[in-house]
């Protein structure tokens, strides 16, 4: 019988840099064959699309491609809901799928969304037919250490209750504090990410926050950006499935809740290009207008052959150029807002207005 796909299980809050930390690994993969399952919010497949930016994927050409390669891997974005809610619908199918081929993938990296429970998902892994083909080597907990040193926990709190809200899927509502312990509770390493954003005296008051809440002894590991070493990230032989006993949930009954129908999310694709400066302006006073609590998406800057990637939550912005824009590509502005009652008209008609 072949050996079970190790699994990995990245979970955080939403901003805390999750997307970021898998696509480090993706680029520094050291020849293995790797699957992600990504957990994705909005219409447009953002985050996927980020993490094939990594260079390394085999085609992207939206064929199936086989994973024997090397450095192969297949990105599958997960859309219908918060994966610890519906992972019988989606998740299941999926992960038949990719036992089919465990001979071809070395591991699978599942990024949850910002609300994921990690437990009910790593429950799963004990339905029989899952079970004899693959097992969670453990789960990595992506913590925002400027968020926790300010008390928020979360970068944007209101982006937060957004994602909660838009999700019709959602069947927990949990309080934030109870859903960090969860977090934590299930983690075999905590990131401590965004390190480059505090002083040394604010990091030890974060590692200090953080392990008063760890329910035993769990690696604290300090992260710029999501620069680590998958040998750090990878590997646990954790066997979650078999001792989640020891990982106590606040939520191991859930009741259902409703949802705020109001909260949602739109986007926009302008095939114009835009000064990165002046787009930023314009969408900092959209956020100003407007309750949008969390912009992403890429963007064409003029007379650059570099995609621009934006990502936004509240007020902090931030971008960088992941790759050129391919040859069978028409360069284009692509934007997923997340927010309260959005007017989409206005967003695109201002954004219009800073076009080039």
């Amino acid at each position: 019988m072949a050996a079970k796909i190790p699994v990995t299980v990245i979970t955080g809050f939403l901003g805390s840099g999750k997307t970021t930390l898998i696509r480090h690994v993706l680029q520094n993969n050291q020849g293995r064959r790797i699957a992600v399952l990504v957990n994705e919010f909005g219409e447009l497949g953002i985050d996927g699309d980020l993490l094939r930016s990594c260079q390394v994927c085999p085609d992207e050409s939206g064929e199936e491609q086989p994973v024997s390669a090397v450095n192969a891997l297949n990105i599958v974005e997960l859309t219908n809901g918060c994966l610890c809610c519906t992972v019988q619908e989606e998740f299941l199918p999926t992960m038949l799928e990719l036992i089919k081929r465990r001979d071809e993938l070395d591991c699978i990296l599942i990024e949850t969304s910002g609300l994921a429970l990690p437990k009910p998902l790593i429950q799963a892994f004990r339905w029989p037919e899952i079970r004899n083909a693959a097992t969670v080597d453990g789960v990595v907990t992506v913590v925002d250490c400027e968020a926790v040193t300010q008390g928020t926990l979360a970068s944007d709190l209101q982006a937060l209750e957004a994602q909660r809200q838009a999700d019709p899927n959602l069947d927990h509502e949990t309080p934030l504090q109870e859903l960090f312990e969860d977090q934590l509770a299930c983690a075999d390493l905590v990131v401590l990410n965004k390190t480059d954003l505090v002083d040394a005296e604010a990091q030890t008051q974060a590692l200090e926050l953080i392990q008063q809440e760890l329910p035993r002894a769990v690696k604290i590991v300090a992260s710029d950006r999501g620069q680590l070493s998958p040998d750090v990230l990878l590997g646990f032989q954790a066997a979650v499935e078999d001792n989640l006993e020891e990982r106590p949930s606040h939520h191991d009954t859930e009741e259902e809740h409703d949802h705020d129908d109001d909260i949602s999310s739109t986007h926009v694709v302008l095939h114009q290009s835009f000064d990165p400066d002046q787009l930023q302006r314009q969408l900092e006073t959209l956020v100003q207008e407007q309750e949008i609590y969390r912009i992403k998406g890429f963007v064409a800057v003029p007379n650059k052959p570099m995609r621009l990637v934006l990502q936004g939550v509240g007020k902090r912005f931030e971008r960088f150029y992941d790759r050129p824009w391919q040859a069978d590509e028409t360069p284009e502005t692509r934007l997923v807002f997340i927010g309260r009652a959005i007017d989409a008209a206005k967003i695109e008609s201002q954004l219009l207005g800073a076009a080039n």
